[in-house]
């Protein structure tokens, strides 16, 4: 896995979803999230801002899901229900995108992964500056 990638494709589960993203530090913005969605969902994302994500095919089998502020939207195929990207809240100027949905690349090819600290989020009333929660390290068998 080539940590420098700049341009990939990517796919959800059943294909119908196409797209081609330009991250903007590679693999590098691997991170998690602990908001309730994210926990639920758990996903690894990278980043790419608003205009560097192309869809190819499938624009209209993608459905949005928001909660709580509404701010961050979360796209995923209504086919096969596969989470391809979001509109980040933390950085409304940028999409995270589903590592998993990117062109060989596996979310178990990272053996580090900063994750983010999303519920307590600074644009919430009760919460403080954005921190980092911690680390979830991979250990191969």
């Amino acid at each position: 896995m080539d940590l420098d990638t700049q341009t990939i494709d990517g796919a959800c589960h059943c294909k119908t979803v196409r797209f081609r993203v330009r991250l903007t530090d590679g693999l590098h913005t691997a991170r998690r999230c602990t908001c309730s969605y994210c926990r639920m969902r758990g996903a690894i994302a990278v980043s790419a801002d608003l205009e560097g994500v192309d869809i190819l095919a499938g624009s209209e089998a993608l459905s949005t899901y928001t909660f709580n502020t509404r701010a961050a939207k979360h796209f995923f195929c209504s086919r096969c229900g596969i989470y391809t990207h979001h509109q980040r809240r933390s950085k409304p100027n940028q999409f995270g995108v589903n590592v998993a949905c990117l062109e060989g690349v596996s979310p178990f090819d990272f053996d580090d992964v900063i994750v983010y600290d999303g519920a307590n989020h600074p644009e919430d009333a009760y919460s403080s500056p954005p921190r980092v929660a911690g680390h979830l390290k991979f250990v191969r068998a």
